[in-house]
């Protein structure tokens, strides 16, 4: 409870870019993260990133690679599931989606095979069209019925939602499980990257992103 309870006291929710998000949700877990399995862990940790398109994590410890990161942009905007398609555009398949991979060697985590999956992007942006106040603008990741699939690779992200505020378009991603060291670097680059693709499509600006993980964690060997 007191862990949750800082977050909201203590932790900043309004960054103008990624790296200072990054770096501040770093610091927030190693301070106040509770042992959590084989991680420290913050929960309900929710902030906004006032110019998503600043997506480069900049943080020299981090080492981010903005090549591996366009690889994967492009991986999903082919809305190719498998992780050859991943190798075919990177040069090869890092090890966290091998182990990832189910015997057809796809992942369930390409978000671009989700969000493409019956026309959702189609249908955000047709609705957003018609009517710039819907709130029927948003994509769905985890799908219950899909279960059986999720043993080696369950979604961490639920929804997607899209919303035109002040003539700018902003977004809100609902994640049940988030890392910030590898998981988030990378994770935001991709949404911030659909955010401006919808933008582009419906002739705005991009606003606000908006980041929610229940769980936000930092795994033990990087402690």
């Amino acid at each position: 409870m007191s862990t949750i309870n800082t977050i909201k006291i203590n932790m900043k929710i309004r960054f103008k870019n990624a790296n200072e998000a990054y770096e501040a949700v770093l610091d927030e877990i190693l301070q106040k993260g509770i042992d959590f399995g084989d991680t420290k862990a913050i929960f309900n940790c929710g902030f906004y990133i006032d110019n998503p398109s600043d997506k480069a994590i900049t943080n020299t410890e981090r080492k981010w690679s903005n090549k591996y990161a366009a690889a994967e942009w492009s991986w999903y905007l082919s809305g190719d599931p498998s992780v050859d398609k991943l190798a075919e555009l990177y040069g090869k398949v890092p090890l966290i989606w091998e182990r990832m991979a189910d015997e057809y060697g796809q992942v369930n985590s390409n978000y671009g095979y989700q969000w493409q999956r019956n026309n959702q992007l189609g249908y955000v942006v047709s609705k957003l069209r018609d009517n710039p106040d819907t709130r029927h603008a948003a994509i769905s990741i985890y799908d219950a019925k899909e279960h059986n699939r999720y043993d080696k690779d369950t979604p961490c992200t639920y929804a997607i939602q899209f919303s035109i505020i002040d003539e700018k378009l902003c977004m809100s991603v609902y994640m049940r499980s988030n890392d910030i060291w590898y998981g988030f670097c990378n994770d935001q680059y991709q949404f911030a990257s659909l955010q401006e693709m919808v933008a582009d499509m419906l002739s705005i600006e991009t606003g606000w992103y908006y980041h929610h993980a229940h769980n936000m964690h930092l795994y033990n060997n990087k402690l």
